[in-house]
C-alpha cells in the first residue's frame, strides 16, 4: 500500500527475510512504513523522518557486497542497522568485520555494556533475550561509535555514534522473540519525531480502493484452501466488489485433512457464502506428483495443476479468462521466501508463485489483497471485517496441504556432506547426556537469510526441554552444515534407518492423514490447539526394513510465521500419543522437532 503522508520511516530492503516485519512493526507503532531499494536516492527519502536499513542474506564483505547508495550513509535523519545494516555501517564508517567458522541463531542473551547509556536502549534491562541469525560478524565498532552491548558471540551486537543518530543491531528486534524490540524501535521512532497516522481501518479503507481499481469492470475467482489467509482474502474482496463479482472454488485436492472439504463448506454456508464451488480435482493431482521426489518440482506441480483446473473451470462454464481475475491470499512471507524481494534469496518456492502466475501477476491479472501483510495482521483484519472466531484462529493450513509434509525419495540420495559433519558432531557432543545421530534425509533451513538444505541430527537422551533447547541450539551455532535437530520419541533406541524409493501416493498420504488425526485429536483433548500456531506432522520415507516410514512431530509457536519457537508439550501427552502412532501399519520411528526458526523452517520441504 502507498501512502503519501509526509511521516513515514524508509527501510531499505537489502533482500532480508525480516525487511517487511520490519515496516510491520513500524506500522504496529502507529507510523507509516515504505520499502526501498538500497539504490534510493537522498531525494527519494527526503521526507522519511527515519531510515532503517534492513538485514539481507549477502556478506558485507568483498563481492557479496548488495549494491548500495552509499550517500545514504549520510543523511541527515536518522539511521538504524539491523543485522546486515549494522554490519554495512559498522563496515563502511571503518569497523572491524569478519565472517567467522560459527554462525548464530536463534535466541541467546544481550548484556548492556557498562556505560553505554543510548537513548536506543532507553528501557531496555541490562541483560535481555534477542534474536540472531547471522555470519558476518562485528569485531571493533568504527571510529565515533561506541558498543552498547555484546553476546557470547558477539562482541558488538548494538552500538551508536557518539553524536549523531546512527545505530546498529545485530539481532533483530522487529521479530516477536526479541522481547524488548519493540521498545527499542519505539525509541528510535522517539528520536525521529514521527507523527502516527497508520491503523488497520485505515489498511481496510485502502485496500478496498486498490481491490476495486485493479479490478475494474472484471470479475474474481478466489482458490480457497479453508485456511486463514484465502478466507480473509476471498471476505475482503467480497466487501469490495460485491459476491455477484467475486466466486470462490474451494478444490479437493486430494491433500486436504480428514473431513476438511465437509466442514470448510460448513463454515462458509454459516458466513453465507453461497458462491463458492467445491471441486473434487484429487485424482488430477495425485496424478501430477506421480514420480516426483524433489520438494521445488512438487511445489511447482501443485501449482502448475491448481491453473489448469481454473481454465478448465471457465471453459466449462463459458467464461472468459480475461474477465475473471484470479484472486489468492498470498501473505508477504510467501513472496519473501520465493525470492520475491530483489536480492532475496530463495527459501522455498510456493505454488502461488510459480512461473505461470508470475507471468500473470506481470500482466495484472492478480490480485492479493494481503500481499503485505503477515499472519497476525491477516488475523486482525479478519476480526475487522467481523469473521467468526473458527475462520480468524484457525491453524495456518498452506493450499498444497499435506502434499508437502509427505518426504519423497528416489531411494538413490547421497549425502556426501555427512562424513564430515559427523566427525564435527561427535566432537561437539563428547561429554553430553545424548547419543547424536545424522538423519539420511534433507530439510530445508534458513540461516543468515539464506536457504540451507541438509541432513537433520536426530538425539537420543533425556527428554528434557531445556537440555534439549540448549544442545539443538548449540548443534546449529557450532555446525554451520546444520539446521535442523529432533529428538527420538520412539522406539526406545534409535534403529537403523535407510532411505527408501517413495512418492507423494493415496497411501502415503491416508498414512500421514491418520497421524495428523491422532496428534490433533490429542491436543484438542488437552485444550492445547489453542496455545500453538500451527501443528505439523512429517512423514518421511526413513524405513528400518525398505518398506515403512518415520514421522516426524512439529507443533510450533509464532505470530507471524517468520519466526518460530518448537512448542513444549506436556511429556505425558507424547507418552501416551507415541505409542498410538508407532502402532501405525508401517511407522519406524516418531521424532519430535526442537529446533527453532532461524535455523529451520517450519515444515521439512
Amino acid at each position: 500500500m502507498t501512502n503519501q503522508q509526509p511521516d513515514f520511516i524508509a527501510v531499505i530492503d537489502f533482500g532480508g527475510q525480516y525487511a517487511h516485519l520490519i515496516a510491520k512493526r513500524v506500522r504496529h507503532l502507529g507510523v507509516l512504513a515504505l520499502i526501498f531499494s538500497p539504490m534510493a536516492t537522498k531525494e527519494e527519502l527526503a521526507l522519511a523522518r527515519g531510515v532503517i536499513f534492513s538485514g539481507g542474506p549477502e556478506s558485507v564483505m568483498g563481492e557479496g557486497q548488495v549494491p548500495f547508495n552509499r550517500d545514504l550513509l549520510f543523511l541527515e535523519q536518522p539511521l538504524l542497522g539491523l543485522c546486515y545494516g549494522h554490519q554495512l555501517m559498522a563496515h563502511l564508517y571503518g569497523g572491524r568485520v569478519e565472517l567467522l567458522d560459527h554462525g548464530e541463531y536463534g535466541k541467546t542473551a544481550l548484556r548492556r555494556t557498562p556505560g553505554g547509556d543510548n537513548p536506543l536502549l532507553r528501557g531496555v534491562d541490562a541483560e535481555t533475550e534477542v534474536w540472531m541469525s547471522h555470519g558476518d560478524t562485528v569485531l571493533a565498532p568504527p571510529p565515533g561509535f561506541h558498543t552498547l552491548a555484546s553476546t557470547p558471540l558477539c562482541p558488538v551486537a548494538a552500538m551508536g555514534h557518539r553524536e549523531l543518530p546512527r545505530f546498529g543491531l545485530q539481532f533483530h528486534p522487529e521479530v516477536s522473540d526479541t522481547p524488548q524490540g519493540t521498545l527499542m524501535l519505539a525509541n528510535f521512532l522517539a528520536l525521529t519525531g514521527a507523527g502516527k497516522g497508520w491503523s488497520m481501518e485505515t489498511f481496510v479503507a485502502e485496500a478496498i480502493a486498490d481491490c476495486r481499481r485493479q479490478a475494474g469492470e472484471r470479475n474474481v475467482l478466489m482458490f480457497l484452501s479453508g485456511g486463514v489467509d484465502s478466507t480473509v482474502a476471498f471476505a475482503l474482496l467480497t466487501q469490495a466488489l460485491g459476491a455477484e463479482r467475486v466466486k470462490g472454488l474451494l478444490i479437493d485436492n486430494g491433500f486436504l485433512r480428514r473431513d476438511e472439504a465437509r466442514d470448510i463448506q460448513a463454515r462458509y454456508a454459516r458466513q453465507g457464502w453461497h458462491q463458492v464451488e467445491l471441486l473434487d480435482a484429487s485424482h488430477r493431482f495425485l496424478a501430477a506428483l506421480e514420480g516426483i521426489a524433489d520438494p521445488e518440482e512438487k511445489r511447482k506441480a501443485v501449482g502448475e495443476m491448481f491453473l489448469e483446473v481454473r481454465e478448465d473451470w471457465l471453459a466449462a462454464n463459458n467464461l472468459d479468462p480475461a474477465q475473471w481475475l484470479l484472486g489468492q491470499g498470498t501473505l508477504y512471507p510467501d513472496i519473501i521466501e520465493s525470492g520475491g524481494s530483489h536480492h532475496a534469496r530463495v527459501i522455498k518456492s510456493h505454488h502461488n508463485r510459480v512461473e505461470r502466475i508470475e507471468e500473470m501477476l506481470a500482466a495484472g491479472l492478480v490480485v492479493e489483497p494481503l500481499r503485505d501483510l503477515y499472519k497476525d495482521e491477516v488475523r486482525s483484519l479478519g476480526e475487522t471485517l467481523g469473521l467468526p472466531e473458527e475462520i480468524v484462529w484457525r491453524h495456518p493450513f498452506p493450499g498444497p496441504g499435506l502434499s508437502i509434509n509427505v518426504l519423497c525419495a528416489t531411494g538413490e540420495e547421497t549425502f556426501p556432506e555427512s562424513e564430515q559433519t559427523t566427525v564435527g558432531l561427535q566432537a561437539l557432543m563428547a561429554g553430553s547426556p545424548y547419543r547424536a545421530t545424522l538423519l539420511p534425509v534433507r530439510s530445508v533451513g534458513v540461516q543468515g537469510d539464506s536457504r540451507t538444505y541438509s541432513p537433520p541430527v536426530a538425539l537420543q537422551g533425556p527428554l528434557d526441554w531445556t537440555l534439549l533447547e540448549e544442545t539443538s541450539t548449540r548443534i546449529t551455532n557450532t555446525l554451520r552444515a546444520v539446521n535442523r535437530v529432533v529428538t527420538l520419541l520412539a522406539p526406545e533406541t534409535l534403529p537403523p534407518l535407510a532411505p527408501r524409493r517413495a512418492y507423494c501416493t493415496a497411501q502415503r498420504l491416508e498414512l500421514l492423514r491418520e497421524a495428523d488425526h491422532l496428534t490433533t485429536a490429542a491436543l484438542e483433548a488437552a485444550g492445547l490447539m489453542g496455545e500453538i500456531f500451527q501443528l505439523l506432522v512429517i512423514l518421511l520415507p526413513l524405513s528400518t526394513g525398505g518398506s515403512g516410514d518415520s514421522l516426524v512431530l512439529r507443533p510450533v509457536v509464532s505470530e507471524d510465521v517468520m519466526t518460530a519457537r518448537f512448542a513444549r508439550l506436556p511429556w505425558n501427552l507424547l507418552e501416551a500419543l507415541t505409542p498410538r502412532l508407532m502402532s501405525l501399519p508401517g511407522i519406524d520411528a516418531v521424532f519430535y522437532d526442537v529446533t527453532h526458526k532461524p535455523p529451520a523452517t517450519f515444515g521439512w520441504e
